[in-house]
């Protein structure tokens, strides 16, 4: 994989130009692409480096009171940006690589453990069950991520998929497939506990790319943890960068 090509092509098709989601809107301001909405997110920019500064601090003032992510990966610039995030109250999450899968040049093998069955979900009871999963296997509860699922249920491009056992839901995850884009993402993927390293998280994964492959879409991509890195490198996925969320915190974080 042409790695460089790979990450221009996912700039300016991704980043650069969001595909429309329900519940959120991308306006540029003066150098900054901001998405506001059910989240918000900075995830693209281009102003020079003398305005670093100024900025960033406008855009902590603008969101003052929400919280706010500042995506940055480690081919962006300008230089001093992390830095000034960090001067304007933005506080770094663990690094994590970002990985791409070729569907033209590989096919994760869909070969669930015994007893398991992975299913497309798109109503509001399996959209608790992807929730419940990731509440479990991540040790958090975010409530609101339930309505946000919810409320775009109708949406083509979420796809929501739950692996069961017997009836209980035991691994989740998300698929994005932005219209018109050679790049679907892999997102929230997760096992409970007492359910992983059994293969239950590599049949998710496979299920999300034939999706993918069947919508047309040439690459996945994900923001690996360190947890799940070396399983999607056994399955094909290739590293191209590092990325890390700057949050600026809500303000009854």
């Amino acid at each position: 994989m042409d790695a460089a090509a790979v990450l221009a092509r996912y700039d300016a098709e991704i980043r650069a130009d969001p595909a429309p989601e329900t519940g959120v809107t991308s306006i540029w301001a003066d150098g900054v692409l901001r998405t506001e909405g059910a989240y918000n997110l900075i995830g693209w920019w281009d102003f020079p480096a003398e305005a670093t500064d100024a900025i960033v601090a406008r855009e902590a003032a603008h969101f003052a009171g929400r919280e706010v992510e500042w995506k940055l990966f480690s081919h962006d610039g300008p230089a001093g940006l992390e830095s000034a995030l960090a001067a304007a109250g933005f506080t770094p999450d663990e690094p994590e690589t970002f990985l791409v899968l070729d569907l033209e040049t590989h096919a994760p093998p869909f070969d669930p453990p015994a007893g398991i069955e992975v299913r497309q979900v798109s109503d509001p009871a399996g959209a608790a069950d992807l929730v419940a999963v990731s509440d479990a296997a991540f040790g958090r509860s975010e409530p609101w991520r339930l309505e946000a699922l919810i409320a775009r249920l109708d949406d083509p491009t979420q796809a929501l998929f739950v692996a069961y056992d017997r009836g209980a839901a035991v691994s989740s995850g998300r698929l994005e497939l932005a219209p018109g884009r050679a790049f679907a993402g892999l997102y929230g993927g997760g096992t409970i506990p007492n359910y992983q390293g059994r293969g239950v998280y590599r049949a998710l994964v496979a299920a999300r790319a034939a999706e993918a492959r069947r919508r047309g879409h040439r690459y996945i991509t994900v923001d690996a943890r360190e947890t799940s890195r070396p399983i999607l490198e056994r399955l094909g996925f290739e590293a191209l960068a590092t990325v890390r969320g700057w949050v600026l915190a809500a303000a009854d974080a």
